[in-house]
């Protein structure tokens, strides 16, 4: 018997944080500020009312709402009731989010005031046409009445939880939803021993302590804001929250909170870098991204402006990020395109993740030259325990113990891997095969260009073709013509993309470039 063996489990930050740091700001949304030790009670409070509404062990709660303290306070309220979170992309439609909702069996939906539509829609149409009683709970003043809401009136109300629950560590802690940009959204199933490594594994990796800022500019419903929603608190760090991740206001809260850290996909830092509110910071703001590599001329820009960039990699499957482009210090004296250009691969196992393997079709690992391609494989605490009501996807998904993330990539002499494209996207033009990231990347460099994505056009003598989608900077213009003949100078001429439409480009909730509209785009232009 193991005496003295405690379960990991991420809610054990805040109990930690909300004694350590009780009389320390911790939650700051818009004119709300809670210290550490208001933040914690309010949290024992919420897991008081849904254990009294009657919520069991293992209940789902779905939650819809922005980045703001309710969602924050679902990620330790819900646990501490013995219940699973389901969090919900505010994109979605009614259709969408009811049948998430439907699929994880919850029985509760938080949502935020600016939602109340689509929630009081989902809560009609489970009833009606599925029978399933939804309870729902508004969050969010009415600044006309100056009354406080319904979740508000219930943490008021509520007996707070006076002990936090026995966990296992291998136990249910939230189901996360995939994007959906490669087929129907599954449901990714976390547990509490993954949720608590990640977490602890970027507190070392972004060196958040207790002076640090974070900013929300990540929607903390992708991977449960990449487990930083524990890993701030885990910190003693202070969590601003940003309803919807506009540069401007960014750039605001960035100065008036002292800002320190924040999190974004690279279309997301793009438009930080260039707003009109954008400027070079007295102190380094450190920066997290992921999602797509960024380019390495937006790298430089991000440097001129003090913005510190660690480029991650990972899915929903693994927690969030699952391998860091860890610095070394004997790159600091590396002209800055070198450095940009080493930034922009994906890295090296995080502390807490096994160091993954880049394996052929045969699956034997490829030699680590920065030339043989292969898919990225990877397992370990910080992978998911498997899509929720659905074995079969799991065991295609991992048939060997080994989750195939569908990433291709090499391997570079140093161990740092480098993705070229996802397997999807791969363009095979008269045998020769395209990475779509190579030519964004060159598309990227060009001076008007604030952003490209590459996709595959079919073709009767090359089979496939590769054609840009480009985005423009504001002020900036380029013909068809003159961009083609800069990628030509750049690369293999079999590279060059043969038509470039321009345009804003379709994007996920966090900022992700939906490639698979754009191949929907040409695939209707043909017909």
């Amino acid at each position: 018997m193991d005496l003295f063996f405690e379960p990991l489990t991420p809610i054990s930050f805040l109990q930690r944080s909300g004694e350590v740091f009780a009389d320390r700001i911790g939650v700051i949304d818009g004119e709300r500020r809670f210290s550490y030790g208001e933040f914690y009670e309010r949290c024992r409070r919420l897991a008081g009312a849904l254990s009294a509404m009657g919520a069991r062990d293992g209940e789902r709660v779905a939650v819809l709402a922005p980045n703001t303290h309710m969602m924050l306070e679902a990620h330790y309220g819900v646990p501490m009731a013995s219940a699973v979170l389901v969090t919900l992309n505010t994109r979605l439609n009614t259709v969408e989010l009811s049948g998430i909702i439907e699929h994880s069996g919850a029985n509760y939906l938080l949502y935020d005031s600016a939602f109340k539509e689509k929630a009081v829609e989902i809560a009609d149409r489970l009833k009606t046409a599925r029978g399933i009683r939804l309870t729902t709970i508004e969050a969010g003043s009415d600044n006309r009445t100056n009354r406080t809401s319904q979740y508000e009136d219930l943490l008021a109300s509520s007996q707070r939880v006076e002990t936090l629950p026995e966990v296992d560590e291998r136990g249910l802690l939230s189901i996360n939803y995939t994007s959906g940009t490669t087929g129907e959204p599954k449901g990714v199933m976390y547990h509490y021993r993954g949720a608590y490594l990640q977490a602890l594994s970027l507190v070392a990796h972004t060196k958040l302590d207790e002076s640090s800022v974070m900013l929300w500019t990540l929607p903390m419903f992708h991977c449960n804001g990449w487990c930083f929603t524990w890993a701030v608190t885990a910190a003693g760090a202070t969590h601003v929250c940003m309803r919807r991740p506009d540069p401007w206001e960014a750039w605001r809260l960035i100065r008036s909170e002292g800002v320190t850290h924040l999190c974004g996909a690279p279309t997301v830092l793009s438009s930080l870098a260039n707003d009109s509110n954008a400027a070079k910071q007295d102190r380094m703001l450190k920066v997290f991204t992921g999602g797509a590599p960024p380019s390495p001329s937006l790298l430089e820009q991000l440097s001129s402006l003090g913005i510190e960039v660690t480029h991650s990699y990972g899915l929903t499957e693994t927690f969030g990020p699952i391998l860091i482009c860890q610095w070394r210090p004997e790159w600091d004296d590396l002209p800055v395109a070198e450095q940009a250009r080493l930034k922009a691969r994906q890295g090296v196992a995080h502390l807490a993740a096994v160091p993954p393997r880049v394996i052929d079709r045969e699956g034997n690992d490829v030699p680590a030259d920065g030339k043989s391609i292969g898919e990225i494989v990877v397992r370990g605490n910080v992978v998911m325990r498997g899509y929720y009501r659905n074995h079969e996807a799991t065991v295609k998904a991992a048939p060997d113990g080994w989750f195939r993330t569908g990433d291709l990539a090499v391997v570079h002499p140093d161990g740092y891997i480098e993705i070229r494209d996802r397997s999807k996207d791969i363009i095979i033009s008269g045998g020769e095969n395209i990475a779509s990231i190579e030519v964004e990347q060159i598309l990227a460099s060009h001076p008007a260009v604030l952003e490209a994505a590459v996709v595959a056009a079919p073709d009767v003598h090359w089979g496939e073709i590769p054609v840009a989608y480009v985005t423009l900077r504001p002020g900036e213009h380029v013909s068809e013509e003159d961009l083609i003949a800069y990628a030509r100078q750049r690369m293999a001429h079999f590279k060059v993309p043969k038509r470039v439409v321009f345009g804003d480009l379709p994007k996920n909730s966090t900022g992700k470039i939906l490639k698979h509209e754009l191949r929907q785009r040409l695939w209707q232009a043909l017909q």
